[in-house]
This record gives structure tokens, C-alpha cells and sequence, in this order.
């Protein structure tokens, strides 16, 4: 028999064969590294240190009985053979970046300026994707099987405690804009009619709580009640087709009106000129910083990913980033072109007037009407791991919500009833989106990974120089980010009141 060497930073899936117990989610598998200085700080079942120093490790005692407690799984039954391909991985995350957000990028994009817009988009993906790595390299390193557990375990509980509200607030908040923006669309809002009272006239659907009931209940209810993420797979695919058209559309049209001399001169640098200028730069920062925050579901679909290991969710993670670069570069260049000065801040609004060209009125209704099918397959994604979050919040000491079913679609119905609310007592609420997504949103991209890593590099598995600057430098950005945005938000609401 052959035998080949095992690079030190391998990983391989363990599980412990004296932690039987169903109700702890930890005791289906764990995913340990193959080098022994990996193991510093790590501790036993009885809360024991196990090594304390490389030199002082005693071979003959702790690393025994450390890998008597975790063999190699070698039955097939009990391994996470049967989970998501890295396709599936990469859609879900990939739905899990792009939703309501694409649609503010050629506003950033007309403020921003063509070519600093264009560096942000690619700038702003791979210090995101550094990030994810990060995470998961550090979620491995303490066993973590959720977000709130990697931070527990570098920054302690209350920091834990701290980013599950983060992730409520955040995810919450998304999901009830996704309503208001469905409901508008379909129902119409004071200033854009809806496409039903276009194809149909008045009647019943211009009310917009009962259409947007209507929606939750039988699109959405559904598809929130599924128990694993990897079930969500081929509606995440097919959320990331429709922004696919809606990209393609943006661009064909763009091409079409650029070919044929009717597009402004578009700006290629940021705007200095006055003070509006100036806020609106404050403003869009934020949103370009947040286009790529996913952190909340990677855990979960690492989880479930088949044959599970860092590099292979790495790879998930470098090739949504990819995909998320090229939709969001080709749709704010797209919209900016095509709508120059006029670009709104959520451009779908600049749909529902003429666009210029033939078939207009059917191009603007497979964009709006695409645009809601994309958000009706997103909810899903984000109402999966906020469903998690609020159960690890309140029934910590419970079995995990996967083996209890009536816990499940009880929290499922109760989030849902709230989020509806919320979508039907707030007619609009863009600028609270804005103040969440320059606070919860960038805690959770990149405050609290870099703050892992920074920690967590003296347990184990240490940062070189070039990782520690990077890190260093997402939690400079990110506080400078978070300040801008809110002190940028505040400034704004005061000069609309006056």
C-alpha cells in the first residue's frame, strides 16, 4: 500500500465517540487540523487545557488521549456525505450577497464616478472574500458551529450576544424592505404606479397589505419552513438567473442607446463641487462597503457542504465573489449609462417609464416583475439564518432547532408575522436601512472577523504579517465606514427637514 504525506495545514472530518448526545449539535462531526501546534488552547470535555506550550507537550499522555476522543470517521453513514456540491454552496451564497442592494449600485455609481465606482466593486469583493476566509479559517480552528459561537469563543459571550443582535437587526430589517419593495412594485407607491394596475386596472390588488399577505402566505411561508439551507439550492439558483436578466436587460439596452449616441457623458470621478455632492459621497460609501456582506450564512453552508473542509469552502467563497463582481460591475455601469443624471436611488423605480427603445413597455415589466420573483427567492436564504440566530439566542440550551421541527415552524410563523408588520407599519424605510447597513451590516463583514483573527492568531494558528495588516485594515475601514455612514445619515435627514 501506498502512502503519500499529509501537508500540515490539512484538515480532516473528526467525531467523538464519547459525545453521543443528539441534543448537542457539536457531536455530529468535527473538523480538527492535522498540526499538533493547532491544539494550543484547545480544551477536553471536561473544560482541561490540553497543551499549554509545543516544548512542554507530553506525547505520551494529552495527544493520546486527545485522538482516542476523536478517531477518523471511516463508516460513510455518519459522515456529511450527503450535503451541498459547490454549486449549490456558491448559489446560496451567492443570493445571500445579491438582493436588495444591486439595485442602489448605479446610484453609487453616478456619485462615485465611473472609474472609482469600478475599483470600489472590485476592491470592496476581495477584502470581503478575505474576510469569509477568515472565518471559516477560524470556525474550524474552535469547532464553532455558528457565527455567534466563532465570536464567543475569541471575544467571549456578551461579544457573542452582541453579533446575534447584529444579525436580527440586520436580517430582519432586509426582509422587511424586501416587502415594502414587493409591495410597491405589484401594488404601486405615490409616485410609480404598479404593474397589476398597468395590466389590470384598479381592484383589490391595489391594496398593499393584502397583496403583500397574500405574497408571504403562499410564496414565501413555504419555502421559509424548509429545515436545511441546501433544500434552498435551486431556487438560489434560479434568484441568480433573474438578476442574470436583469443585468443582461440593463445591459442590452445600455449597449443600444450607447451605439446610437444617446447616452450622457458619464462622470469617471467624484464630484466636489458643493456641499450635496459631498453628503451624497458620505452616504453611498456605506452601501458600496456592504455589497458583499454574507458572513451570517457562511457557517451554515459550510455545514452542510459535502465533504466539508476549508479549502473547499474557500473555493466556494472566491468563485461567488467572482460572480458578485462581474453582476454588480455590469449593472452599476449598465444603469449609470443608461439613466445618467436621472438614476435614482433605487434604479428599478427608472423602469417603469419609457425607455427609449422598442418593447420598452415589455422590457420594463421583465425587469420589475423578474426583480420581485429575484426577492421572493432571496427571503428565504436570509430568513434561514435569522431563524438560527433567534434560536440560538433563546433556547441555547435546547437541541438544535434541526431535530425539532414544531420549534422550527413555530419561529418561522412568529418571524414571519412580525416582519409583515413591520412591511405594513412603515411605509418606507430606506433611511433605516442605511443606518443599519453602516452599522449591524459592517459589524458583521468585517468588525467582528477581524476581531476573531486578531484574537484568536494567538491560539493555534497564528497570522503572518501580510494577514495581520489585512486585518488590522478591515477594522480600521470598517469603524471609519460605520462613523461616516451614521454622522453622513444624520446630517441628511436634517437638511431634508429643513
Amino acid at each position: 500500500m501506498d502512502y503519500s504525506v499529509i501537508p500540515k495545514n490539512s484538515y480532516v472530518e473528526l467525531q467523538t465517540k464519547n459525545d453521543d448526545d443528539p441534543r448537542n449539535p457539536r457531536s455530529h462531526g468535527k473538523l480538527l487540523p492535522l498540526d499538533e501546534e493547532s491544539y494550543l488552547g484547545s480544551k477536553n470535555s471536561n473544560g482541561q487545557e490540553l497543551f499549554e506550550d509545543v516544548d512542554g507537550f507530553d506525547e505520551d499522555h494529552s495527544f493520546e488521549f486527545h485522538v482516542d476522543n476523536y478517531p477518523l470517521i471511516v463508516d460513510g453513514s455518519n459522515s456529511n456525505n450527503h450535503g451541498s456540491g459547490v454549486s449549490g454552496a456558491v448559489f446560496n451564497l451567492t443570493t445571500s450577497i445579491i438582493g436588495a442592494g444591486i439595485m442602489a449600485l448605479p446610484a453609487t455609481m453616478k456619485v462615485l464616478g465611473l472609474v472609482l465606482g469600478f475599483v470600489l466593486i472590485i476592491l470592496m469583493g476581495i477584502v470581503s472574500e478575505i474576510s469569509v476566509e477568515l472565518l471559516v479559517r477560524f470556525s474550524v480552528l474552535c469547532k464553532a458551529s455558528s457565527y455567534g459561537e466563532v465570536v464567543q469563543c475569541a471575544l467571549g459571550r456578551p461579544a457573542r450576544i452582541l453579533s446575534e443582535i447584529c444579525i436580527i437587526v440586520n436580517n430582519g430589517g432586509v426582509l422587511v424592505v424586501y416587502l415594502i419593495i414587493m409591495g410597491d412594485v405589484m401594488s404601486g407607491s405615490l409616485h410609480h404606479i404598479g404593474v397589476f394596475d398597468q395590466w389590470l386596472g384598479h381592484g383589490f390588488w391595489d391594496h398593499r397589505k393584502l397583496l403583500i399577505l397574500a405574497v408571504l402566505v403562499i410564496f414565501l411561508a413555504p419555502l421559509c419552513a424548509l429545515e436545511k439551507i441546501d433544500s434552498l439550492s435551486l431556487t438560489s439558483a434560479a434568484s441568480v438567473a433573474l438578476a442574470v436578466v436583469f443585468v443582461v436587460v440593463a445591459c442590452v439596452v445600455a449597449l443600444i442607446k450607447l451605439v446610437e449616441g444617446r447616452t450622457e457623458t458619464p462622470r469617471l470621478a467624484p464630484d466636489f463641487s458643493s456641499k450635496e455632492a459631498i453628503l451624497d459621497l458620505l452616504v453611498v460609501i456605506p452601501i458600496m462597503t456592504n455589497a458583499y456582506v454574507c458572513h451570517f450564512n457562511v457557517q451554515p453552508i459550510y455545514n452542510e457542504l459535502e465533504d466539508r473542509s476549508p479549502q473547499k469552502m474557500n473555493r466556494v467563497g472566491r468563485l461567488t465573489t467572482a460572480l458578485c463582481v462581474v453582476v454588480y460591475a455590469s449593472t452599476a455601469i449598465s444603469g449609470y449609462l443608461l439613466f445618467g443624471k436621472d438614476t435614482e436611488s433605487d434604479i428599478l423605480t427608472n423602469f417603469d417609464k419609457d425607455l427609449g427603445i422598442r418593447f420598452s413597455s415589455a422590457l420594463n415589466y421583465i425587469v420589475r416583475v423578474g426583480y420581485v420573483l429575484h426577492l421572493i427567492l432571496v427571503f428565504p436564504v436570509i430568513h434561514f439564518s435569522l431563524r438560527q440566530t433567534v434560536n440560538a439566542l433563546l433556547f441555547e440550551k435546547s437541541a438544535p432547532l434541526s431535530e425539532s421541527r414544531k420549534r422550527s415552524l413555530a419561529l418561522t410563523v412568529v418571524l414571519l408575522a412580525l416582519i409583515y408588520i413591520g412591511s405594513t407599519m412603515v411605509p418606507n424605510i430606506w433611511t433605516a436601512f442605511k443606518f443599519t447597513g453602516a452599522t449591524t451590516a459592517v459589524s458583521l463583514g468585517f468588525i467582528f472577523p477581524s476581531l476573531v483573527a486578531l484574537r484568536l492568531s494567538r491560539k493555534g494558528e497564528s497570522l503572518n504579517l501580510g494577514e495581520k495588516l489585512l486585518s488590522w485594515m478591515m477594522l480600521i475601514m470598517a469603524g471609519t465606514v460605520s462613523i461616516v455612514g451614521v454622522v453622513g445619515n444624520i446630517y441628511s435627514l436634517k437638511s431634508q427637514s429643513k
